[in-house]
């Protein structure tokens, strides 16, 4: 029995769809006002028999702060593929996010010890990972260190690998995965789908910074290779960066314009420019009662540059990369899908 957090977000749905398909008996956490009908539609998207498929998952309803509830869903299984995580760069969701995704993956790694689960899948991100500096590379050794700068989601995916590496010394056979930002159909307006629709809209503006992109076929390919693997024990309690390449936002928005037929951004949207609309978001958002589109966090990364190396999976496994041409059309054919 392999047991999955977030089924319902873009690596957990993907990672659904791709076990169900081989036939795996799978039981999915979720919370009782998750939108399951997204998997439905990514189904639907990828299969002729959707209905089929989604009718072979078992969800089950709780809280991954809910720990004596998740103990008891963990009887009897062998595998936990932990995809779940609160996403948010507003600076009033710090520490609320924090919290929630430490305290759910604690709860994840000692009910998983206290069950005898046999390995354990912990997605985790690049942002965990330390900055290496102007002009070098992130990698799997590169040190996270704490800072005004952080962002809450980065200080959340630390401490909550930290829970992981916490279990390993306990006695958990656990591998982590650390995907830079996640290209595929998910969502339309949240993650980096949201890039598709800004150009789709008319996006006006392009910023200089660059950054990892990976596919989300790829990561869960990664996720379940190494689950899977007959000599599972020269991979466990090792974490692995997925980054299909480094692209900068102004050719990811190019090449999605191009896909579409429409004008590329031709405005360059300056570090002063991003932080006076971050000012504006403060102060019309009591009024509005909504987030801020762009947040200081968001708007720090937008012209920063992180280069990240995924190559080490590649080296120990013979894994193979999708090109990120590949990817952004593939997403780019997806958004025109359910839009039509």
């Amino acid at each position: 029995m392999i047991f999955v957090t977030g089924g319902t977000g873009l690596i957990g749905s993907h990672l659904l769809l791709e076990l169900v398909s081989a036939g795996k008996e799978v039981k999915v956490l979720r919370r009782e006002k998750s939108d399951i009908e997204q998997v439905k539609k990514l189904f639907s998207f990828y299969s002729d028999d959707p209905e089929g498929l989604f009718g072979k998952i078992n969800w089950v309803t709780g809280d991954l702060l809910d720990y004596f509830t998740l103990e008891k869903y963990l009887e009897g299984v062998n595998e936990v593929y932990h995809c779940a995580a609160t996403v948010s760069f507003d600076s009033g969701r710090r520490a609320e996010m924090i919290a929630d995704n430490v305290e759910g993956t604690a709860n994840i790694v000692n009910a998983s010890l206290k069950n005898g689960v046999h390995r354990i899948c912990h997605v985790s991100s690049v942002a965990a990972l330390g900055n290496a500096g102007k002009g070098r590379t992130v990698d799997e050794l590169t040190n996270w260190v704490p800072s005004k700068k952080v962002s809450g989601y980065s200080e959340s995916k630390f401490f909550s690998e930290m829970e992981v590496w916490r279990g390993i010394e306990e006695g958990l056979d656990a591998v982590i995965v650390n995907p830079s930002i996640v290209l595929g159909a998910g969502k339309l307006n949240s993650g980096s789908s949201q890039f598709f629709k800004l150009v789709w809209d008319g996006l006006k503006f392009y910023t200089k910074g660059v950054t990892g992109f990976v596919d989300v076929k790829d990561v869960v390919k990664a996720m379940v290779m190494l689950m899977s693997d007959p000599d599972f024990s020269r991979y466990k309690n090792q974490r692995y960066l997925l980054n299909s390449g480094n692209l900068s936002y102004q050719e990811l928005f190019n090449r999605i314009a191009d896909f579409y037929e429409k004008p590329r951004p031709k405005y360059f949207a300056t570090p002063f420019f991003l932080n006076l609309l971050c000012r504006v978001s403060v102060l019309i958002k009591p009024i509005y009662k909504k987030l801020p589109a762009i947040t200081f966090e968001t708007a720090a990364a937008a012209n920063s540059t992180n280069l990240y190396d995924g190559s080490k999976i590649v080296r120990l496994m013979n894994f193979k990369y999708t090109p990120l041409t590949i990817s952004i059309r593939h997403v780019a054919d997806y958004y025109l899908t359910v839009k039509e």
